[in-house]
């Protein structure tokens, strides 16, 4: 009997609890739905320049083997398109020496581009082994070093966003924000005390990761590390305004918990870990309102790329204004709270 009445307890409070029923039923439905969209998008087709081709015939393999071409004049300009990101990689050739350049950013692609143009060269009557060079990377970089970058900067979101959530959420919970509001503070002031608080953590946290990652763990790394801690830092601050956002609408820790398959594993899928390129062209589009995909992208342009300022601005002013609207919603969120 007393088991039966626990067991109808609990039942109840499942009940009850709609965000809860929402996260058990329909949740797993999303994500592997999102996953299914993701992984079963289009075959990667590599963008290939050819420079002066002794023969139409290349060209035509190349395109038949299943690769994009553009002819270019001259090596220079194709070389300024894989600058541009334009090309994974092109073909030269000079005195009937073929040469390849490669992005080489990215190892597996890397290691498709060499497959193709082999099997499309080894056609030819007189094949020969073209010479391979790299703009960016090199032949001994794993794919460790291509999607490191992109993990520091999911870590930092991640624990940040968790830490923010939680603590904002006690604070309410324990009647310290409320006594708060109950004094002459504005509301915006209380924002920006609780994010220079919590950035002082997030700020050394930013640093720590990139150290470890750069110095330990000895990531592959060709920029700025000044640069790799400014976009850390603006990666935390953006997780920061978003947990302490999402923390006021929850009413315990759970709860917060509940955001992570809604909000934290789809910036996973668009952040750079997988290629969007592989992804249906609509569904490429919702990787621009992820933070984590700015993150991301310019961490591999400083580290990879070496990229600076030039290469990233877009980047940094993205970031910065997801974390000023978040800060003005979090101010608009304690309007409830306490009318100004």
């Amino acid at each position: 009997m007393r088991i039966r009445a626990l067991a109808l307890r609990i039942i109840r409070q499942f009940v009850r609890d709609k965000r809860t029923l929402a996260l058990l039923f329909l949740a797993p439905l999303l994500i592997l739905g999102l996953m299914k969209l993701v992984f079963n998008g289009n075959a990667i087709e590599p963008d290939i320049g050819l420079v002066q081709a002794p023969s139409a015939a290349v060209g035509e393999r190349l395109e038949k083997a299943g690769a994009h071409v553009s002819a270019y004049p001259e090596a220079i300009a194709a070389e300024g398109a894989l600058r541009d990101r334009e090309l994974d990689a092109y073909l030269a050739f000079a005195d009937g020496q073929p040469s390849v350049t490669l992005e080489g950013s990215d190892p597996s692609m890397n290691q498709s581009v060499l497959l193709l143009l082999q099997r499309v060269l080894s056609e030819s009557a007189q094949a020969v082994q073209p010479r391979i060079s790299y703009l960016h990377g090199s032949e001994d970089m794993a794919s460790f070093d291509s999607f490191g970058p992109v993990l520091i900067g999911f870590f930092s979101f991640f624990f940040v966003f968790m830490l923010a959530g939680v603590s904002f959420l006690r604070e309410r919970t324990g009647g310290t924000l409320e006594r708060l509001l109950a004094t002459p503070i504005r509301r915006s002031e209380i924002v920006l005390g609780y994010l220079l608080g919590f950035g002082l953590f997030t700020l050394l946290q930013a640093a720590l990761i990139a150290w470890f990652s750069i110095d330990v763990l000895g990531l592959y790394m060709d920029g700025s590390i000044w640069y790799v801690l400014l976009m850390n830092l603006l990666l935390s601050l953006t997780a920061l305004t978003l947990g302490t956002l999402l923390s006021s609408f929850a009413s315990n820790e759970f709860q917060i918990i509940q955001f992570i398959p809604l909000v934290i594993v789809p910036q996973v899928f668009f952040s750079g870990l997988f290629n969007l390129d592989a992804m249906t062209p609509w569904l490429q589009y919702l990787s621009r309102i992820m933070p984590l995909y700015y993150g991301a992208d310019a961490m591999r342009d400083i580290m990879i790329r070496g990229e600076g300022w030039s290469g990233i601005s877009t980047d940094v002013y993205v970031l910065a204004g997801f974390s000023a609207v978040f800060a003005l919603l979090n101010v608009i969120a304690l309007k409830k709270h306490r009318a100004i």
